[in-house]
């Protein structure tokens, strides 16, 4: 373990931008902006370049602490044991996916600032974390696209424990999608995992309360708040409390965060009530029942023992394939389901996940559409959506959404993002520019910068509407109505007034 100071948990303070740190293989990155910071350390864009500034679009990011802190030294440790590019590669070939949601490590070193000493990680850039996400879509994702976050998320744990670790906080907050690639999903910091079967010895199940509550409250696993080391089975459960969040929008136990005993009652009255005790959570417009069925099977576990990965991860693929829907396939984030929830019909709008800013590489090399990015560690092994899915039956298991219903909430997803008011008819040349467009809104943009063309048409050329005649020259405003006065009408005036 690193050795322990009087600036242990504490964020360091900022290095300079543009300041070169060489890795412990000799290799030099220059830092440039810093783009974000965690409970102990700063984010910053970071190159190989040193000879020009980093720029926005860059495709790797340092990580910096006190050399003094832990958690980046765990992470670190992690990466250097568990996480060898050339090992992901080998056991996606086994596995036959086309993606694992570790982020790519690229090296680490340390450096000295002000008098300071620091330890730096390289890291593959990755994009939006899911929990802002799963806010701005209202805190509730669509079943189809928790299925495919939870299925993804169990090839990564499954690797993560054959590799004798595991994770401990898995969490919104903590899955990030792709930087160059939004519809891949990676599962990021490692500074709470913890190595439980080192060298093949599994740690032995001892309960110890002043080490009990670990974790974040509303999802850390039973096991933890009873102080016991974490374990597989503890990571499932928490993946199962998180997949139930993303599509109920809530947790029978949110009432009760300050009281870390009553929510580790509430977790322990659903896991023993299973699968009951989910099917009673389902929320309108969304069935349980995949969730339910894999806490089943979690809550069977022993301490100790190895989880059957794909038996769970059928369960998910089962639902899956029931809509129709692939494991790989893109990810949708919708706010159909929250909008249907609070009970406003005239709305559904899909969420457009963002793209990041244009390289001059990509734009020159542009792949043609409909085509799949590659990620960063992806190998491509021709396994079609099918082959990866395998055989299953489709659910039929729909709880609380009879057929006109479920016809009725059918049409409002499909509705339109927004009902125009009525226009009059435009000349043939606004006609024409109006023709095609598409509605391009997106609740994740922000701040909203990006408007529709017909929002440009509307700002350059504002419509106006004529009762009588049109005088652009002089146009003039009236809250009422245009009537032609009594005394103008005496003096012989004809004059005519337009409304705007």
């Amino acid at each position: 373990m690193p050795p322990k100071g009087p600036g242990k948990g504490k964020l360091p303070i900022p290095l300079p931008k543009d300041m070169i740190l060489k890795d412990t293989e000799g290799k030099t990155w220059r830092l440039g902006s810093q783009i974000g910071q965690g409970g102990f350390g700063l984010i910053y864009l970071a190159s190989p370049q040193t000879q020009v500034p980093v720029e926005d679009d860059a495709v790797h990011v340092i990580k910096v602490e006190y050399l003094e802190n832990g958690p980046l030294f765990s992470e670190l440790k992690f990466y250097q044991r568990a996480a060898k590019q050339e090992h992901i590669r080998k056991w996606m070939n086994l596995k036959k996916i086309r993606c694992l949601g570790i982020p790519v490590f690229w090296g680490s070193g340390l450096a000295e600032y002000k008098g300071k000493s620091y330890r730096f990680m390289v890291m593959e850039r990755l994009g939006q974390d899911l929990q802002r996400i799963f806010e701005d879509c209202g805190s509730r994702f669509k079943k189809e696209t928790v299925l495919q976050l939870g299925a993804r998320m169990l090839d990564t744990l499954e690797y993560i424990h054959e590799n004798e670790y595991v994770h401990g906080d898995i969490k919104a907050a903590n899955l990030l999608l792709g930087y160059s690639n939004p519809h891949e999903v990676y599962l990021a910091d490692y500074g709470l995992c913890y190595r439980y079967c080192p060298n093949g010895n599994h740690k032995q199940y001892q309960e110890n309360p002043r080490k009990g509550h670990n974790g974040t409250i509303e999802f850390t696993s039973i096991d933890a708040h009873k102080g016991v080391a974490p374990s597989r089975r503890g990571d499932l459960e928490i993946l199962g409390y998180c997949m139930l969040h993303w599509l109920c929008g809530k947790l029978p136990w949110e009432q009760n965060l300050k009281d870390p005993v009553a929510v580790q009652s509430a977790k322990t009255k659903l896991m023993d009530e299973l699968p009951d005790s989910v099917l009673r959570w389902d929320s309108p417009g969304s069935s349980c029942s995949e969730i339910a069925k894999f806490l089943a099977s979690v809550s069977g576990l022993a301490y100790a023992e190895k989880p059957k990965y794909q038996v769970l991860k059928k369960i998910l693929l089962d639902g899956l394939e029931s809509s129709g829907m692939c494991y790989d396939g893109p990810l949708e984030f919708s706010t159909a389901a929250a909008s249907a929830r609070n009970h406003f019909p005239a709305k559904a709008s899909r969420v457009r996940l963002p793209k990041p800013p244009p390289k001059p590489a990509q734009q020159k090399g542009k792949k043609p559409q409909g085509e799949e990015p590659a990620c960063q560690n992806k190998v491509f092994l021709g396994v079609t959506g099918t082959e990866l899915l395998g055989e299953g039956k489709p659910s039929t298991r729909n709880r609380r959404r009879p057929q006109a219903e479920l016809q009725q909430y059918t049409e409002l997803l499909s509705a339109p993002q927004w009902a125009p008011l009525p226009r009059p008819s435009l000349n043939p040349v606004q006609q024409k520019e109006d023709v095609g467009q598409e509605d391009h809104s997106s609740c994740l943009s922000r701040p909203h910068t990006r408007g529709t063309r017909r929002q440009f048409h509307m700002e350059e050329k504002p419509l106006r509407v004529y009762t009588t005649c049109q005088e652009p020259e002089h146009p003039k405003k009236s809250d009422h109505h245009c009537l032609e006065t009594p005394v103008q009408a005496e003096r012989g005036k004809q004059q005519k007034y337009s409304c705007t």
